[in-house]
């Protein structure tokens, strides 16, 4: 087993809808972020934590920010992937995982916004939530040495479903990978999540904030705002 190292929550992020202490996980040393989208438009249920990641990022579209929900350490392997038996890792292969609220599928798109109903459609995400992801990323980089870089190819949804674009990982290049990736890279798997998100810009953001030295400030307003020591 792993030891795990650093801070294990990240600061701000609500345990309302914790499901480590149900489904434990296995320890790691975590350098590697998974995007996932949700395809719904508020915070899952994960069949009561069956399926639910490390952390899942809810808009509050009124507020122009992300309310962040934390289920599992940021070193214990969650539950998002599917792991085949008798191939790879995907869970507990030093993998931190994200669900972020909202669509990456085109139609549900054009169907949600005929109805009226407001969304997130990841692929065309606004600047203030790009940049609300790319500060956890840049705290990940900063608390966890998880490089700020990752595949070139986001291919768009529906076509990023299964390899329709050639963009997932074989075996051998999801044990030797580190970075940020999607759903859509990770072998045995088939799901296209997150589509097209423009990544090139989440790094662009990720490096300023880290510029700007935001992991440290956010972390010392979060032992300022509890009191206690690390998250």
């Amino acid at each position: 087993m792993s030891t795990k190292t650093g801070p294990q929550r990240y600061p701000g992020a609500s345990r309302t809808h914790w499901h480590q202490d149900e489904y434990g996980g296995d320890a790691m040393e975590v350098n590697c972020v998974v995007l996932h989208t949700t395809e719904g438009r508020t915070l899952p249920g994960y069949g009561g934590g069956a399926s639910a990641p490390n952390l899942t990022a809810v808009p509050d579209l009124a507020a122009e920010k992300l309310e962040w929900y934390q289920h599992f350490d940021i070193e214990t392997s969650s539950r998002a992937l599917v792991n085949e038996a008798g191939g790879v890792e995907t869970n507990a292969l030093n993998v931190c995982q994200v669900e972020l609220v909202g669509t990456c599928d085109p139609k549900t798109h054009a169907e949600w916004q005929e109805a009226g109903q407001s969304h997130i459609y990841w692929p065309k995400a606004p600047s203030w939530a790009l940049r609300e992801v790319a500060r956890f990323l840049a705290w990940m980089h900063s608390e966890h040495d998880v490089p700020l870089s990752g595949p070139k190819a986001w291919p768009a949804y529906p076509q990023s479903y299964g390899n329709g674009e050639g963009q997932r990982m074989s075996d051998a290049e999801w044990n030797d990978f580190k970075g940020v990736c999607g759903h859509m890279h990770v072998p045995e798997n088939m799901h296209g999540d997150p589509g097209a998100v423009d990544f090139s810009q989440l790094v662009k953001y990720a490096k300023e904030a880290q510029d700007q030295g935001w992991s440290a400030r956010l972390t010392r307003a979060f032992r300022r705002w509890t009191g206690s020591g690390r998250p």
